[in-house]
């Protein structure tokens, strides 16, 4: 009887992670110029759950009833963004929900019988006014006897917006239920969902943006851009395995962010229209930001014309950039294309005919891009403004170890 019980609890919580499902229907507000036969985020089961029991009041900051929980205490943290990745929110609800130590939606007293489908473990924030939010929690476990990654359920609500709409849930980069095919599958509605821990004390921190639009049907704002390159902001910043020509991995194919994704990393890319004095001038400035960050940048030249590849000419030309500018800390890297798929270098999503590519992450995640930057001393100043202001106080903390 217990094992049925059982059974027919896990058939629930699979019905349960099915709630996303998008499609159209219902109206939507107007203060968009937009089609409203069509609701932002497409069709979204159980969305009111989000009001049942909401504060009136609701603060930047929550503590979960989980956090009582004698599991692994979780701050969640970050900012919550514009369709631009760059500009603050404010006023935003972030409403979540999760399951218990032991990958339950348990129920309480205090709970509401019409959202105990979601469980006791949920609760809302609201961003500041510099996009800021921060959940207290504990760390849900999966489902038992599943393999579904452990999870947690958000959902947003814009001031503008009639609607409320999922984003990806939350998942962790260290659950080894969350296999390589799991994640190609992940949508990244809001940015990636993806959460990297690092440890402070008995405490694991996740700092983690959401980018309000992304990938969402039918929002109301998209980006305008004559020049589109690269992945967006918010997004992960994917594996590749460039031809190292210059730099501390010369003659092998090390993946940039798989070896030195902690911290910030800068991947400058040139496609089918380099201008080399150029060139030399950004190498020169972003060795000078090498020295002076030290461990906590790592800065890759990926180079990616179309036109007449040759291995060994490529791996030349840029060897003899490296020993003229006496580079030590970056890495000049080639690929035979931005398409290449042998390299994965095309999943960058790079348009090689564009001047130039900067995509600047921390820790994994895209956090800042600029298309055809001139050397400037303004353009470099843009730069080191983006690594400056997303220093934070968990900047330096350790990440757990890994099996």
């Amino acid at each position: 009887m217990k094992y049925i019980t059982r059974l027919v609890l896990i058939l629930q919580f699979i019905l349960l992670s099915a709630c996303n499902a998008q499609t159209e229907l219902k109206n939507s507000s107007k203060p968009f110029d937009y089609d409203n036969t069509k609701v932002v985020g497409g069709t979204f089961e159980n969305s009111e759950f989000m009001y049942i029991d909401m504060p009136n009041n609701i603060n930047s900051t929550d503590t979960s009833a989980g956090w009582l929980q004698k599991g692994q205490k979780l701050l969640i943290t970050g900012k919550i963004f514009k369709r631009d990745g760059k500009t603050p929110a404010p006023n935003v609800i972030l409403y979540y929900y999760h399951t218990d130590i032991n990958g339950y939606y348990t129920n309480n007293k205090d709970l509401d019988p019409r959202a105990v489908r979601h469980g006791y473990i949920r609760g809302w924030v609201k961003s500041n006014s510099n996009g800021d939010y921060a959940i207290y929690t504990v760390r849900p476990a999966p489902y038992p006897n599943g393999d579904m990654p452990a999870h947690i359920h958000p959902s947003i609500k814009e001031p503008n917006i009639e609607n409320e709409y999922y984003i990806d849930e939350f998942v962790f980069d260290d659950d080894p239920l969350l296999t390589g095919a799991k994640r190609k599958a992940l949508e990244n509605r809001g940015g990636s969902g993806i959460l990297r821990v690092v440890i402070s004390g008995e405490l694991q921190i996740v700092e983690h943006n959401i980018v309000l639009g992304l990938n969402i049907p039918n929002y109301p704002e998209t980006l305008v851009s004559e020049n589109l390159s690269g992945l967006n902001i918010g997004e992960d910043q994917p594996s590749f395995i460039p031809f190292h020509a210059w730099g501390p991995d010369k003659g092998t194919r090390v993946c940039p962010v798989c070896k030195y994704g902690r911290f910030h990393g800068i991947i400058y890319f040139v496609g089918n229209n380099p201008n080399w004095e150029e060139v030399k001038k950004w190498l020169i400035f972003l060795e000078s930001e090498s020295i002076n960050r030290s461990a906590h940048l790592k800065v890759y030249f990926v180079y990616g014309k179309d036109a007449g590849y040759s291995k060994s000419i490529r791996q030349s030309e840029l060897e003899k950039i490296g020993s003229q500018l006496n580079l030590v800390h970056i890495a000049l890297t080639f690929v035979p294309s931005f398409s290449d798929k042998d390299s994965e270098v095309d999943l960058n999503k790079i348009n090689p005919e564009v001047s130039n590519t900067f995509i600047i992450f921390r820790h994994r995640s895209i956090i800042d891009k600029y298309i055809s930057l001139k050397p400037t001393k303004e353009n470099f100043g843009l730069i080191k403004n983006t690594l400056d202001k997303t220093i934070s106080e968990y900047f330096n903390l350790s990440e757990p170890e890994h099996n």
